[in-house]
């Protein structure tokens, strides 16, 4: 690893974004204890279950070591020293070219003697981000179930996230520590604490009698109540610079000569990209507002029914994770090709290639039925 690389590497674990960054490391480093964290590792591999896990914008001279032509990666770095994150170390691409000539001699001949983390890095390559409660849902539905330690938000998203859920909980607040006049404040900046760390103590317990939960569902409710906080802060993070590259997408115009073949595309793929961005943005916040509704009965004294939708609702973060995940890549990409301020030039060739990724990570049905005639003229009628 190059020294930028090294420097990057150390300054992770105060840094990470949960969505880019699965930190193998730091987990084993908090939880490596914990019998179940033992029992149900994320990885067999001992040295692949300490790795640090990114998602990779690729830079032009990197997409050379793929033959697809993709511009995100999977990037799997194994510390030379897990203790000195400063030693740097071993990375390697997922689905590079000679990928597995790479991982044997990383990893050895343990590697090719299982197919099981193998493909464990394939269900993962596939997602559009890491954030935990998108890894967790789709690693059940490939029947994979590693502890419940390795699905935790990173320590710089929670700090950000902080005021933002104490204000979405504030009501929920007054309601548990009705009737206390002194310290309601620092109360309710701990229990938000709570919440977002899933920590079951004395301090928890007017949280779980007023969600009537059982102290062995706790958990799992709140990681869904977590994912859900996560999702609405995601949303509330994003949506000015949503807006702001959709408005860039539609007015970008490449450089130099352009053949009228590719012209006529990126004409076309200029105005339903920017849409497109704006439409999956749409579908996820209709989607979170199922969880809004049921917020509001917890808030009108039916706290049966937010249990039951807590319990039941970590099928929606599939869906949820993937169109805020395709967005997010999207937007975050465009950040870094073409900073806020800055002139932006790029060829018709490079622009296309663009616009290709992004159209591939926002395949999703309701797109599909937007862009279908026949579907649009039966919605008509």
């Amino acid at each position: 690893m190059s020294g930028a690389s090294v420097r990057n590497l150390a300054n992770l674990q105060n840094t990470a974004s949960t969505a880019r960054v699965l930190n193998l490391l730091r987990i084993a480093q908090r939880a490596g204890q914990e019998p179940e964290h033992a029992a149900k590792p994320f990885f067999r591999h001992p040295h692949l279950n300490r790795a640090i896990i990114l998602k990779h914008r690729l830079r032009r001279n990197e997409r050379d070591v793929f033959a697809d032509g993709r511009m995100t990666a999977t990037k799997i770095v194994i510390p030379i020293d897990g203790a000195d994150l400063k030693l740097g170390g071993r990375s390697v691409f997922v689905d590079q070219l000679n990928y597995e000539a790479v991982m044997q001699a990383s990893l050895g001949e343990r590697w090719m003697a299982t197919t099981e983390d193998r493909e464990m890095l394939e269900i993962i390559d596939a997602l559009p981000s890491l954030d935990p409660f998108l890894l967790r849902e789709h690693l059940k539905r490939h029947g994979r179930e590693p502890a419940r330690s390795y699905f935790e938000v990173s320590d710089a998203d929670l700090a950000r996230m902080h005021r933002y859920v104490e204000g979405e909980i504030r009501q929920l607040i007054d309601l548990c520590f009705a009737g206390e006049t002194d310290g309601r404040a620092g109360a309710g900046a701990k229990l938000v604490r709570k919440i977002l760390s899933i920590t079951v103590d004395e301090d928890t317990e007017p949280l779980r009698l007023t969600l009537r939960l059982e102290k062995n569902e706790y958990q799992e409710g709140v990681f869904c109540w977590k994912g859900f906080l996560y999702y609405k802060w995601t949303v509330a993070e994003s949506l000015k610079d949503i807006e702001r590259v959709s408005a860039a997408i539609a007015a970008m115009r490449p450089t130099g000569p352009v053949e009228s073949e590719l012209r006529a595309y990126l004409n076309k793929a200029r105005e339903s990209l920017a849409r497109s961005v704006l439409l999956v943005r749409d579908a996820a916040r209709e989607m979170l507002k199922v969880y809004d509704i049921a917020f509001a009965s917890l808030l009108d004294g039916q706290p049966q029914a937010f249990r039951e939708f807590l319990l039941g609702a970590p099928s929606m973060f599939a869906d949820l994770g993937e169109r805020l995940g395709a967005v997010n890549h999207i937007v975050s990409f465009w950040r870094y090709r073409f900073p806020l301020g800055r002139p932006s030039f790029v060829g018709a060739e490079e622009l296309a290639e663009t616009f290709m990724d992004f159209e591939d990570s926002l395949s999703f049905p309701e797109l599909r039925r937007l862009a279908d005639p026949a579907s649009m003229a039966h919605a008509v009628d």
